[in-house]
């Protein structure tokens, strides 16, 4: 069972909508009252027509960075492939300063391959993509220290994956967010082997929050319960283009009200 505060985020998927939509749909999730908006770093739809509408990630978290108040907003995730680590912190750093330290970075290996190929980008294997990001988390962290101004906060790493060897490693080493995937069991499992690497690097899992992904349109009293009872507080459903249906939304706010009551 968690002990922090249950929060609710959105992913609104960038496909499928004109910006207006997306616009839109972020305007009302946070009017809401939803913790976390994020995107995704993908070049083309990942459902529907492989070719249809779809939007670039940051430059996006910079527009959203200027039309919200409130809401912490993010990837879920970035491609560590797709900027040079150097770049990617200084990105960050002034999203963080446009949304006054309302940016998360998300960030994970990578494994679209469509993006790779369609933009230039080497495809490497698993092995590989996670080697580079191994080697990129530092250098983010360096630039961050050496950036002027430097971010108005410490920026929270959110790092997506369940790799046991070596993803759930760097969560230990990194972030401050874990985002997992598969159902309730799954993540106590994987939850159990980030415990052991965090003590195997000296750190107390306790700092890092857990995040997982859920099924909008399932019962929240239900998944997200199971969820929070094996020690997951930040849920996250997804809402996809062109019409952004934010009903299921509204009922896992209303559930995460009664939770934090």
């Amino acid at each position: 069972m968690t002990s922090r505060p249950v929060r609710i985020g959105l992913q609104i998927q960038p496909q499928h909508a004109s910006y207006a939509s997306i616009r839109r749909a972020a305007a009302q999730a946070e009017e809401l009252g939803v913790d976390i908006l994020f995107n995704w770093d993908h070049f083309y739809p990942l459902y529907g027509d492989p070719d249809g509408l779809h939007y670039e990630c940051w430059t996006m978290l910079g527009a959203w960075a200027e039309a919200t108040s409130r809401v912490e907003i993010g990837a879920l995730v970035t491609c560590n492939s797709y900027r040079n680590p150097e770049l990617l912190a200084d990105m960050a750093r002034t999203v963080d300063h446009i949304s006054d330290g309302r940016l998360i970075l998300g960030i994970g290996a990578g494994w679209f391959e469509k993006d790779y190929d369609e933009y230039g980008y080497e495809f490497g294997t698993p092995g590989s993509r996670l080697a580079d990001l191994a080697q990129a988390l530092p250098r983010i962290e360096s630039r961050w220290a050496k950036l002027n101004p430097p971010p108005t906060r410490k920026i929270p790493v959110l790092i997506g994956g369940g790799g046991e060897k070596k993803t759930l490693r760097l969560v230990a080493q990194h972030a401050d967010v874990w985002h997992s995937f598969g159902d309730a069991e799954t993540v106590e499992r994987k939850l159990g082997i980030l415990r052991q690497h965090c003590a195997d690097v000296g750190r107390d899992a306790g700092e890092i929050e857990v995040s997982a992904g859920v099924d909008g349109a399932s019962d929240p009293a239900v998944a997200g319960a199971a969820m929070v009872a094996k020690g997951v507080s930040l849920l996250t459903l997804n809402a996809g283009g062109p019409d952004y249906d934010l009903e299921p939304l509204k009922r896992w706010l209303a559930w995460r009200d009664e939770q934090n009551a």
